[in-house]
Order: structure tokens, then C-alpha cells, then sequence
């Protein structure tokens, strides 16, 4: 029986655990965080995920909150105008709804799934130091940790990251309260040109169904203002201050809104990020990086869950069909490749947004409220990024389909 050892009890590093686990490998997690620290602490992500991403956790059956967790329907997009009205505003529905499930409940109960399966759980803050031991004594290790040490260790590759700092002040904030849309439900995208973005929608918390509220500021501008909000009370009112600011229509939403709890807040930022997939240690072992260690996107398109489910999905396959051969940097290059065809796609296009729209954007956008198609096609791309390639990310092509759909 092969022995493989991931550091990093997250998404993609309980996905990969649980699926090799039922293929007989041994499997170990490190983990630095106990499942009850986990379930008690601080929210981690805003993890709204896609049909294709929540069909590789079915695959395995770990999809274990389809009937508790609220669905999101669809997609709407908004950008107000300078009389505080909107200039755009349209909706259209995904073909699979979409579901956030908080790490809080999810990955405690993955990790109680692994131990049950027979794998173990080591809780344990791994060092650089830790891998070369973990190296001699397991046939491939995974890091899956996304940030701190040994996320260093992974060189940027500087020809597929075109940012070197962050481009957006992101802040989450979890709360219960907040009116619904009255058609169906939704992410609602809404864009402030030059300011940043908001979106929101439903999810479920420690608590039961909740809305998530995501804020992405341009660095600098009015909504990079959270250095401030130094208590869960003061996250909230900032909040709403923005809304009240930029999207009177949102903030009408939100007459009655309050945390989920004390720690349903973050702020943060960070520099959007690929890097090579193998670190060489010291000793010479390699180790391979996984979903946010080598691929790490701003949250603007909401795919950084859905990347690590797929990057869970795709080196599980991987693994299997490398069958007794040996684990090397080589395959492990390959290995990574083979995931980077699908999550390219994704990079390319979250990395477009964050920069000011091209006329050709604005015209799709445009377009999309009187157009039904253009509207669906653009909403279910968050689902299958790849299908930005064909007409979304090239001023010709889009132009091309454009007049195709009939605008």
C-alpha cells in the first residue's frame, strides 16, 4: 500500500485525503488546527462553489449538506451610475445551482471522514524541517497549506502572475437578517467602476442558512477602509456604511441584518499568485504544492474553492494512474500541467477583472440585459471559466458573438 502524507486539512487537502483513502492508499493529514478549533474559530473563506466543483464532491459523497444548505440560483449584476441609480442590472439563472458551505462546518466533518476511513490526522503547525523527515518516510508529499512557511518554499512563476501585490482590500462578513432577492435567489454581483466590487449571497454557517457579504476594494480608494473595524460591531457598521454609500439598493436589504457571531468577520489581502508546483528540499526530495500553494486567485470570480475541489479531482486522478511508478519532481510537473489546463482558464479570467473593462467587456455587459442568452452564457461561466476563452477574453471573438446572439 502507497503512503502519502498532505499537509493542510482545507479544501483541496481533505478533497484528495478522502479520495485516495477510498482507492487504499495510506493516507496521513497535518493539520495545524484540531476539528473543534476549526468548527469554534474564525470564518476562512466565502467558498460559494460551482456545478462542476460540487460534482467532484458527489463523486466521492461528500456532498453531505445539499439539503441544509440554501441554493444559490443564479446570477445578478449591477453597476450603480453617478445619480446613485443603476446603469446595469441583470439577472440570469446557473444550470446547477451553486452552494457555500462554511469551512467551519465542512472540513471538521471531512476530518472526522478520514479518520473513519482509516486514514490519520496529526495535528501539527508543520516547518520546512518537517518535510524533509515527512519525505523520507512517505512515497509522495502534498502541501496543501496555502500560506505561512512552507507556502514560501514554492517559487513565483513570474511569467503566469502578472501581479506582484494585492489588487484588492477583501473583507467577508456573515450575516442573518438580510432580505432576500424577490425572484430567485442569486449571487448579486454588483461592480463600482474605479471603487471596487460587492457581492452577496446565501450560505450555510455554524449557525444555519446565513448570507455571506464579500467586499473587494481598490487599494487606496473608499473601501479600503477596514483597518479601523477593530471589533465584530464595528466590521458590521462598516459594512452597511458602504452600502449606504455606493448601493442604496443593497443596503435597503440589510434594515435588519446582524452577525451570524463574533467571529463570521475578516479583512484581509493578499497578491494573486502562481507558482511552481515543486519545491526541492534541501535534501534533494521534492514535495508538489496543491490548489492555493501553487495557484492562489484574487476571490473576485469566486473560484478559489472551486479550483481546489478541481485540483483535488484532477491529482487524484493522477496518483491512480500512476499506479507503482515512482512519485518524482518529473511526474509531479506533469502532474501539476495537467491541472493547470483547466485552472488557466480561471487565472486568466479572474486576473481580466481585476483590471478596468475593456470596451468590449462594457459592451457585453451591456448587451446581457436585453440579450437572455448573453446574460446565461456569462452567468454560467463562473461554473466553466474555460468557456471565457471563446468569446469573453478576445475583443474580436466577442464582438463576433455578439452580433451572432443579436446584439
Amino acid at each position: 500500500m502507497r503512503s502519502i502524507l498532505i499537509v493542510g486539512a482545507g479544501q483541496a487537502g481533505l478533497h484528495l485525503a478522502l479520495g485516495l483513502l477510498q482507492n487504499g492508499y495510506d493516507v496521513t493529514v497535518v493539520s495545524n488546527r484540531t476539528p473543534e478549533q476549526l468548527r469554534d474559530g474564525r470564518v476562512m473563506s466565502s467558498q460559494a462553489m460551482f456545478g462542476k466543483a460540487l460534482a467532484h464532491e458527489r463523486e466521492l459523497g461528500l456532498d453531505r449538506w445539499a439539503d441544509d444548505c440554501p441554493p444559490i440560483e443564479g446570477i445578478q449584476l449591477a453597476v450603480p451610475g453617478p445619480d446613485g441609480g443603476k446603469v446595469i442590472d441583470w439577472a440570469a439563472r446557473l444550470d446547477t445551482p451553486a452552494r457555500s458551505v462554511d469551512q467551519r462546518v465542512k472540513m471538521p466533518a471531512w476530518m472526522d471522514e478520514v479518520e473513519r476511513l482509516g486514514g490519520k490526522i496529526v495535528i501539527h503547525d508543520a516547518t520546512a524541517a518537517d518535510l524533509e523527515e515527512y519525505a523520507t518516510r512517505y512515497d509522495l508529499v502534498l502541501v496543501a497549506a496555502g500560506k505561512g512557511e512552507i507556502a514560501s518554499l514554492f517559487e513565483r512563476d513570474a511569467v503566469r502572475s502578472p501581479y506582484t501585490a494585492p489588487q484588492r482590500a477583501l473583507a467577508l462578513t456573515y450575516v442573518n437578517g438580510l432580505t432576500p432577492r424577490p425572484e430567485h435567489s442569486a449571487v448579486c454581483f454588483n461592480l463600482i467602476p474605479g471603487i471596487g466590487e460587492y457581492f452577496v449571497f446565501p450560505a450555510l454557517t455554524v449557525t444555519g442558512p446565513c448570507e455571506i457579504m464579500v467586499f473587494e476594494g481598490v487599494p487606496g480608494g473608499p473601501m479600503d477602509c477596514w483597518a479601523d473595524a477593530r471589533t465584530p460591531a464595528e466590521h458590521l457598521a462598516t459594512s452597511l456604511r458602504i452600502l449606504k454609500t455606493f448601493l442604496p439598493w443593497e443596503a435597503e436589504r440589510c434594515a435588519g441584518v446582524e452577525l451570524t457571531d463574533d467571529l463570521g468577520t475578516l479583512a484581509g489581502r493578499f497578491a494573486p499568485v502562481v507558482r511552481r508546483p515543486v519545491a526541492t528540499l534541501p535534501s534533494g526530495a521534492a514535495v508538489l504544492g496543491v490548489a492555493d500553494v501553487v495557484v492562489l486567485n484574487d476571490p473576485i470570480t469566486g473560484q478559489g474553492s472551486n479550483n481546489a475541489a478541481k485540483c483535488a479531482a484532477s491529482y487524484l486522478a493522477s496518483i491512480l494512474a500512476r499506479g507503482d511508478g515512482p512519485f518524482d519532481a518529473a511526474w509531479m510537473e506533469q502532474t501539476f500541467e495537467t491541472y493547470w489546463a483547466t485552472a488557466r482558464h480561471a487565472t486568466a479570467w479572474t486576473n481580466a477583472l481585476l483590471a478596468p473593462p475593456p470596451p468590449h467587456v462594457l459592451e457585453i455587459m451591456g448587451a446581457a440585459g436585453a440579450i437572455p442568452e448573453v446574460a446565461h452564457r456569462f452567468v454560467n461561466g463562473f461554473d466553466d471559466p474555460a468557456d471565457f476563452d471563446h468569446w469573453f477574453m478576445d475583443p474580436a471573438k466577442a464582438h463576433a458573438y455578439l452580433a451572432r446572439a443579436g446584439a
